[in-house]
């Protein structure tokens, strides 16, 4: 199995790529109970290092990434019926490393031209999608450019549903949901007991993801200033990007703007990488993921879960099939709703604590194992 990600991106933990997450997590499931399908990654020589070892490496140098006024003109070639060339070169070091090996199952990564690319090679390819990829693809362009797609794996039914939209219905029967699994081993619970709040000892109400309006962190702001409780704290953990010591952004700079107007408690914490997570995640006493936008999955929720946090969220996208009944909902942008449902967790500790366990308990069934299993039936279907 040869996994292509986007050139550019990094298969390492010093970052927080969503999807080299996803693919560390299934490559690592399939070392432990399929070790006869060896798992490679098709990444960029010039990328982070340490690496993850779960799968083998194939480097390639890379070409310069597109730019926003080539991504316009591959827009309008593919509506018009051609490809969509700049992306094709971009793509093109990466497919060329794939085309020198052996029949594999080729997992193109949020890489909807891979297919075409590979359309005359002895690879069998699947598309997966960790977001809304045909947004700019008209119906004909994605017929022809996923035509090659042996199957198109999403990782919600929330973004399959969206996938098939978008596609003609001959395709669109090929779409499956493969669920993102958790590291239940790394995300655990913290060994302290379930106490009640107090100025001298707040508890922990944290927030984890990029500091983008989609994220919702100005939302938990409001929320935290209208409860203006000196027995919370609130922690915003993460960064516009991956780098922790990069300039503020106009959004994090309204951020800091918006906590001045009020007097909760906040603390930001710049991004930290994925071997520092764990550990900061079982400082808090609660997660929050207050999304505006439809996830289609939410790494963070299940990784809140399996440190046994009580998780508020955003009912949105696939973030209720990951949560289940094991947390607590509120409606995207209601900063009031978010803000009773903190309060109502914080000033009961039993119901944090069964909250927590139930979250715990859905986590671990909901693994690394579960996941790749669940792809495992999709291959062999092919």
């Amino acid at each position: 199995m040869v996994h292509l990600i986007t050139p550019g991106d990094h298969y390492s933990p010093l970052t927080g790529s969503a999807t080299s997450t996803v693919v560390n997590g299934l490559a690592g499931a399939a070392a432990r109970t399929t070790p006869n399908m060896p798992q490679f990654v098709v990444v960029d020589a010039a990328t982070y290092r340490p690496r993850y070892e779960t799968a083998d490496a194939l480097e390639f140098a890379g070409n310069a990434p597109v730019s926003r006024r080539e991504r316009v003109a591959d827009i309008a070639r593919g509506a018009s019926g051609r490809a969509r060339s700049a992306e094709a070169e971009y793509f093109g070091p990466a497919v060329e490393v794939v085309l020198r090996r052996p029949p594999s199952i080729v997992i193109a990564h949020n890489a909807p031209i891979v297919p075409w690319l590979l359309r005359e090679s002895p690879h069998r390819v699947v598309l997966y999608a960790h977001n809304r990829l045909l947004r700019t693809f008209t119906r004909a362009e994605a017929a022809r450019v996923l035509d090659g797609a042996a199957a198109i794996v999403c990782v919600s039914d929330s973004l399959a549903d969206r996938m098939r939209s978008d596609l003609p219905k001959r395709l669109g029967e090929r779409v499956h949901t493969v669920g993102n699994g958790v590291d239940a081993a790394q995300f655990r619970p913290a060994e302290t007991e379930i106490r009640a709040p107090s100025p001298e000892r707040p508890l922990r109400v944290m927030f984890v993801g990029r500091m983008v309006r989609e994220k919702g962190a100005d939302v938990l702001v409001k929320a935290a200033n209208s409860l203006a409780r000196s027995d919370l704290e609130f922690v915003f953990v993460g960064s516009e990007g991956f780098d922790r010591n990069a300039p503020l952004s106009r959004h994090e700079e309204q951020l800091r703007r918006l906590v001045a107007e009020g007097s909760a408690r906040i603390v930001f914490e710049p991004f930290v990488d994925r071997r520092a997570l764990p550990g900061l995640m079982r400082t808090a006493d609660m997660l929050v993921v207050p999304s505006r936008w439809p996830e289609p999955s939410g790494l963070t929720v299940g990784e809140g879960m399996a440190t046994g946090l009580p998780v508020v969220a955003s009912r949105i996208g696939g973030i209720p099939e990951v949560l289940g009944k094991a947390g607590r909902y509120v409606e995207p942008e209601d900063f009031r709703s978010l803000a009773a449902a903190i309060a109502r967790l914080a000033d009961d500790a039993s119901l944090r604590a069964r909250i927590g366990e139930a979250a715990r308990e859905r986590a671990v069934q909901h693994d690394w194992s579960w996941s790749w299993a669940n792809l495992s039936d999709v291959l062999r279907g092919l």
